[in-house]
């Protein structure tokens, strides 16, 4: 800043050291959010953080439970993975709206290493996707997600509610034995569908039948005392079924009546806070680290790349207007996972379900994840006696209907309006996930995305067309897109194979308005195509191109400068261009004619 006077000029300067308190207090703010709600807590806030938190954490237990019998874990698995997301991204989370836990994504992405190689194997996981994760954030890698188009995205989550629902059916009918894929749950439920338990069953369709039923409920949180009331059952409704449930198995069981399967027996107490298991015994076998790692193979990377889209997208979608730092949403997601890993927490990520009820709620800062966390904590300590009388098949229908929701059918509808190639992906996503697996049918959706785009590249929109402008017939050629080097070739071989089938030797009018980059090679092929044309004794123009293009042509060859127009007409430009070329073949002539006849002197 400068003050100048009559006489004098003083010239003030922010010193180094302000400067750098400011940058670090930025910092600050930026990477520990709870800094910039906390100082602003009040009362009224928390009363509406308990409530969302109490809300929450009803929804949060009975998920928890049935996400871990997802992956083939023991049902405190879930319970521990709950809390310790929650407490973490308190101080690390962005989002006031975001539950933290586990999730049937993440379940069904782990059940196969844990089917395989035991418990450990999940930890272990949890603990290296959080590393991954905090890698990412810290390196500022977000903008990958970005790689992951929403065909991609819808189809993979398709694929995961099927695979996930379909899982359940046997233990919704009372079939013993577990599947490890899509195709074998169909199959298991196919040859055993004679073992087929009455009274399994029946509790199962009533449970999902209850909970479809509950959604429906007309309630309104602003409303009357009655429809809060229904709004708050509508919410609650996954622990209701299960509370219920629990009852009817435990009357029934106290007087030796045993018609359904339960839970069983879960931990009782909390989860001892050790490190993760970096060695690994199994059976008879140990593994070490690299070898655990080894086995894991690329579901090292593909659960945690699963793991952000879930958090991030959730964090979108309640955004509300709100920027959203995914770098930070990833640093806390990592986070939360590497200190999950030490109370034996599942790989956990942002719950729509959770974070829809929560934003229902009215939560207004993430303090709210705190009340779910204790919650969820209270439960490890208090009520696993009672959890193990919960029904399998009630679990069971608790889960297919959530995976019912979760299915976005009307995207093949919206793809099928708006563009059609995008149903590619789409289906190749879905398809290979339930035949070969979510990791390996992510992949093949990507990769059937990035062949779209080079295609689409290498393949420019390109207009055509023979013009009556300004009374002048010309060749109208108009690149719908930026060019780029493999759609150099293509262009040029287009507008030589039109000039082929006219035999007038019409001026070409090559429009650059919607070109606002090329490289080296499309410049190239821009002088080729002049060159081309020029043997043929058809005039070329390059109308309205870009100043960044136009350079780019220019700097490859600078006479190209003489063929670039923006203004004039073209009947003008192509007469001048004209008069020009008819004056240098003039003197060329007469020089050419002096050479071999020179004058008398």
């Amino acid at each position: 800043m400068r003050l100048e006077s009559s006489t004098t000029i003083i010239e003030i300067r922010p010193s180094a050291t302000l400067a750098q308190s400011y940058d670090l207090k930025g910092l600050l703010l930026r990477r520990l959010p709870i800094l910039t709600w906390l100082p602003l807590y009040s009362w009224s806030k928390l009363l509406q953080d308990t409530l969302a938190g109490l809300t929450v954490g009803l929804t949060a237990i009975p998920q928890g439970i049935a996400y871990a019998i997802v992956a083939g874990l023991p049902a405190q698995y879930g319970l521990y993975s709950g809390f310790m997301g929650c407490f973490v991204y308190l101080i690390f989370g962005g989002s006031k709206d975001i539950t933290v836990g586990p999730t049937a994504i993440m379940a069904l992405m782990v059940q196969k290493y844990v089917i395989g190689l035991g418990e450990d194997f999940a930890v272990l996981v949890c603990f290296l996707s959080g590393a991954v994760i905090t890698v990412m954030g810290v390196l500022h890698l977000g903008f990958l997600v970005d790689f992951i188009s929403m065909p991609v995205i819808c189809g993979f989550s398709n694929a995961a509610a099927i695979i996930i629902a379909t899982s359940q059916l046997g233990t919704l009918l009372g079939i013993k034995g577990r599947s490890d894929s899509f195709v074998d749950a169909i199959l298991k439920v196919i040859d055993h569908i004679k073992e087929t338990q009455l009274w399994d069953t029946v509790l199962g369709v009533c449970s999902m039948v209850v909970l479809v039923l509950l959604k429906m409920l007309p309630g309104k949180k602003q409303g009357s005392l009655f429809e809060k009331f229904m709004w708050l059952v509508s919410l609650a409704r996954n622990a209701i079924v299960v509370m219920v449930g629990v009852l009817i198995a435990y009357v029934l069981f106290s007087h030796d009546i045993l018609p359904f399967q339960i839970t069983g027996d879960i931990a009782e107490g909390l989860p001892p806070f050790t490190p993760p298991p970096f060695t690994i015994v199994n059976g008879s076998r140990t593994y070490t680290f690299s070898e655990a790692v080894g086995e894991l193979g690329i579901g090292i990377l593909s659960i945690p790349l699963i793991a952000i889209l879930e958090s991030i997208a959730i964090a979108k979608a309640f955004a509300k207007g709100k920027t959203v730092d995914a770098n930070q949403e990833m640093l806390a997601l990592g986070l939360c996972n590497i200190c999950g890993s030490f109370v034996r927490s599942m790989p956990v990520t942002g719950s729509f379900t959770r974070t829809a009820v929560n934003n229902a709620s009215g939560v207004k800062t993430p303090m709210g994840g705190v009340i779910t966390g204790g919650l969820v904590l209270l439960a490890c300590g208090l009520l696993t006696a009672t959890f193990k009388f919960i029904p399998k098949a009630t679990l069971a229908a608790v889960i297919i209907i959530a995976m019912f929701y979760m299915l976005e059918l009307r995207i093949f509808i919206v793809l099928w309006r708006t563009k059609k190639i995008d149903l590619v992906p789409l289906i190749v996503t879905l398809l290979c996930c339930l035949a070969v697996g979510l990791e390996y049918g992510m992949i093949a959706g990507i990769a059937v995305n990035l062949i779209l785009l080079l295609y689409f590249a290498a393949r420019p929109g390109l207009l055509i067309e023979e013009r009556i402008v300004d009374g002048l017939t010309v060749l109208f050629v108009s690149p719908k897109q930026s060019l780029s080097f493999p759609a150099a070739e293509y262009l040029r071989e287009r507008v030589m194979s039109w000039c082929d089938k006219r035999p007038a030797n019409i001026p070409v009018v090559i429009e650059g308005r919607h070109v606002l980059r090329i490289d080296a090679t499309v410049a190239k092929n821009m002088a080729l195509l002049l060159s081309d044309l020029a043997t043929r004794d058809q005039m070329v123009i390059f109308w309205n191109w870009c100043e960044d293009a136009r350079r780019t042509l220019i700097s490859y060859n600078s006479s190209l400068a003489t063929y670039c127009r923006s203004s004039g007409s073209i009947a003008q430009i192509f007469s001048e261009r004209k008069k020009i070329c008819n004056l240098v073949a003039f003197l060329f002539a007469r020089n050419k004619k002096r050479r071999f006849f020179p004058r008398d002197r």
